[in-house]
């Protein structure tokens, strides 16, 4: 009889050969002393460099059952990515973290945990018991986008975009197929819709460092999904849960 999954982990790389196989060892430890069956599925989306090879070699070199490794011809963004995994998840609660080593996996069980009272746990970069570091440039930006993405969604979270977040499983089921947004601003229509639908979401603490740059064509892309998810979600009433 076949096991079942209790937590499955969805690892999002594109272009991380240099960290894939830390990050994959790093949230194996943090998984294998909870006594849970879990997965972790990394979902390699299009990556032009050796991501995918090198995290089929943590695999097959340390025979870990535990690593999925699925993929996409062409780089089609976070959303896209994400929704791959699920597909290829079968635990009963999912964690989607970032694969560049930004946050730490640590915490990973006490998101689990939240899950007894809540249907979703969010990272959250101005939680105060959170410990961050990013740049000046990139806290404007941050703040600046969460105070927007408020005001035109009405989501009252301090923070959508940081690249931790745990799933009762019913939520990605029920409103997965509502999902449209592909890339930059995936998390915000997915914590907005969750949010509009009655879900219950907590902000927990997290660790993060954040060093990358965001560039223009990034900002740009990010406001016009934005504008598209407020308009569904406040004109179309896309995302009310039937």
């Amino acid at each position: 009889m076949k096991n079942v999954v209790d937590v499955s982990v969805i690892l999002c790389a594109y272009n991380e050969e240099d960290v894939i196989e830390d990050s994959i060892v790093k949230v194996d430890n943090v998984m294998m002393k909870t006594g849970w069956n879990y997965e972790i599925v990394v979902v390699d989306d299009g990556s032009v460099d050796n991501t995918r090879e090198r995290a089929f070699k943590c695999r097959d070199e340390k025979n870990n059952h535990h690593v999925k490794v699925v993929g996409h011809r062409k780089n089609a963004g976070k959303g896209s990515a994400i929704r791959t995994g699920f597909a290829n998840a079968e635990g009963k609660f999912i964690v989607t973290i970032d694969s560049d080593l930004d946050v730490d996996p640590y915490l990973i069980p006490n998101y689990v945990e939240a899950l007894k009272m809540n249907d979703i746990a969010v990272a959250s970069k101005w939680n105060p018991k959170s410990h961050t570091t990013m740049t000046s440039r990139r806290k404007i930006l941050s703040f600046g986008f969460n105070a927007l993405s408020r005001l035109l969604t009405g989501i009252k979270l301090r923070d959508t975009q940081t690249g931790l977040k745990a799933f009762r499983r019913i939520v990605f089921e029920r409103m997965s197929p509502k999902f449209t947004v592909e890339r930059y601003a995936f998390d915000l229509e997915m914590m907005s819709a969750c949010n509009h639908a009655g879900f219950r979401i907590v902000e927990l603490p997290v660790d993060v460092h954040v060093d990358s740059m965001v560039g223009f064509r990034e900002i740009l892309t990010m406001s016009k999904d934005m504008v598209k998810v407020a308009y569904r979600l406040r004109v179309k009433k896309y995302y009310q849960r039937t």
